[in-house]
Parts: C-alpha cells; sequence; structure tokens
C-alpha cells in the first residue's frame, strides 16, 4: 500500500479489537504469539506500526476483507517495520478467520473439514488451510512454494560468521555449508552442535552487512542432530519465539543436504531459549536435487480479545 493509499484510507473509526493468538503452540502461552487484527480501520502505515508498537507482540497482522470473503488484503509489522512476508502470523491470522466463520456461520465448514484463505501480501498470495480440532484450537498449514538457495560460503566466512554468533569454528557442523535458504525471505543457515546452539548470540553491531555478504537477509543458526534451530533480528536484541519463515527454508536444507529422506515430514523445535517451547513442521515434497514446495504445518490457540479505544493519531 503507497503513500497515497494511506491517505485515502486513513479513518475516524474508534474503537477495534484484535484477538491473541498462540502459534506453533499445543496450549496457550506457549508458541509465538500474534495479534491479529480483523477488518480494523484503514489505517496509515505510521498508524498500524503505532499500533504493533502498542500491542507489544512479536508481529502483528492486519486483514481487511475483499469481496471473496475468505481472501483479505494483509499487512504485517514487528515493532520497528513492516515485513513483506511472515509465517507465524499467516498461520494465527487463518485460526482468527476461522473462529469467526464459525461464529457467524457454524455451518460453513462442518467438524473436520478444511477451511481455505487467502491472505494478499503486496503482489504475493498466501494460501492456508485450516481445521477445527476438538479442544477450541485449529491446525494450520500453508504452502510455503519452492525453495531457493545461495551458494555454499567459504572458509573465511564461515569464521566470521561463527565469531559474530559468539561461536568456534569448531562448533559449525563441519559437513554441511553454510548457505542461505528462502521460500520469501532469505535465511542464512548456520549449521552448530548442541553446545553452539545453546552458546549462540549476536555480537556484532555490523551483522546485518555480514550477512549481506552471503546474499542473505536474517540467520537461522541450526542444529541438525536435535532439529532445533534460534533466529533473532539482526541487532541481537530480541530472540524470536518461532520463526515460521525460517523453518520451511530449513528444513528443505536438511533434505538438500541428505539429513533428512526426500518427501519427509521434519519435526523442528524453537523456542526453549525463551520460555517458549514451539513445535513447527515441514512436509517437503521432491528430490534432494529439486524440492518442488515445503508446507509448514503448526497448532494455533486463541488465548485472549484486546480492545482498542481509538487509532493513533494520523
Amino acid at each position: 500500500m503507497n503513500t497515497s493509499d494511506d491517505a485515502r484510507h486513513a479513518s475516524d473509526q474508534t474503537g477495534f479489537t484484535y484477538r491473541l493468538a498462540d502459534v506453533f503452540a499445543e496450549s496457550s502461552y506457549q508458541g509465538n504469539g500474534v495479534a491479529v487484527f480483523l477488518n480494523p480501520p484503514r489505517l496509515t502505515t505510521g498508524q498500524l506500526q503505532a499500533v504493533t508498537v502498542e500491542v507489544r507482540q512479536f508481529e502483528s497482522i492486519y486483514l481487511w476483507p475483499t469481496a471473496d470473503d475468505r481472501s483479505f488484503v494483509t499487512r504485517i509489522f514487528v515493532v520497528d517495520q513492516e515485513l513483506r512476508f511472515a509465517g507465524h502470523p499467516i498461520l494465527g491470522a487463518a485460526a482468527v478467520a476461522h473462529e469467526q466463520l464459525l461464529a457467524a456461520e457454524p455451518a460453513a465448514v462442518p467438524p473436520g473439514e478444511h477451511a481455505t484463505w487467502t491472505f494478499r501480501l503486496g503482489s504475493r498470495e498466501v494460501i492456508a488451510r485450516s481445521v477445527a480440532d476438538n479442544a477450541g484450537g485449529f491446525d494450520i498449514d500453508t504452502d510455503q512454494g519452492r525453495p531457493s538457495f545461495g551458494e555454499p560460503m567459504p572458509p573465511a566466512y564461515r569464521e566470521r560468521i561463527a565469531h559474530a554468533l559468539r561461536l568456534q569454528p569448531g562448533d559449525l557442523d563441519p559437513t554441511l555449508p553454510v548457505e542461505w535458504a528462502s521460500t520469501g525471505l532469505k535465511y542464512l543457515i548456520v549449521p552448530v552442535s548442541g553446545s553452539g546452539l545453546a552458546r549462540a548470540r549476536i555480537t556484532i553491531p555490523d551483522f546485518e552487512e555480514l550477512l549481506g555478504e552471503a546474499g542473505a537477509e536474517l540467520a537461522y543458526v541450526l542444529d541438525p542432530s536435535a532439529l532445533e534451530g534460534r533466529n533473532w533480528v539482526n541487532d541481537g536484541s530480541v530472540e524470536d519465539i518461532a520463526t515460521g519463515s525460517a523453518a520451511g527454508p530449513a528444513a528443505a536444507y536438511l533434505v538438500r543436504h541428505g539429513r533428512v529422506a526426500p518427501e519427509s515430514t521434519v519435526a523442528l523445535s524453537q523456542g526453549r531459549f525463551v520460555g517458549r517451547p514451539s513445535a513447527l513442521r515441514v512436509e517437503v515434497h521432491g528430490p534432494r536435487d529439486d524440492i518442488s514446495r515445503v508446507v509448514l504445518h503448526g497448532h494455533v490457540c486463541l488465548t485472549g480479545t484486546g480492545t482498542l479505544d481509538h487509532p493513533p493519531v494520523a
């Protein structure tokens, strides 16, 4: 949405609500939280950023209905920027949309059947499917498409990225490359031992520049034996609880390099180090040398509702 769109759609609408969803969680207060705003006022980018800061979830997602009641214009924010793609907000949004559909039209989705949702993020359409479980939660999957990969980085770069992550070069798995993988965002996959995963931190102020040298945007530190990962914002100030946009690329990386068999479902864990255990499952389709698509799965619990009395001043 451009600046003129922002100005045209700014609204003086008063109160509006959001749902708190815990994604990749077996029960509430686990997994990665997201604030889901369904049909909020048509606010400017600055106002949406201010709302995101106010609710203080790791991410917030805003959905506006279209002529198709299962398709939404979508925008996703973290506290300091808008994202062009993210994983766990899409899953949370699908759960909230499914809940709203059941409340408005209970017979629309019979028990055990999936509903399909389209989230329009700029020029990209992301499809998610939801099914209600028997305990008030939802199982969600979204096809992240065909992954792409960068070139393996040379030994000198491996040493530099290890140092930047408070690791010793020996903490890196010698049988696996450091390279980026992507289904939308380019994650530098850094394969480490279990002890290395526990020690990992971003320790340098110019980490984003170091990633850029490899063609990557973010880092995902991965223990390929335990199938556990970690991710931070690039200044190292915040650790993500569960990174859906990295899970698909990481699972594809493991299949590509022979650590997981083709046509497998990879069960990844994340969030242990921040006290929010999270379970992410990824189907990887196609042979090792031609992975055709990855499908991300997660369980979502709807934990609460909030109301904002009025929008921020434009």
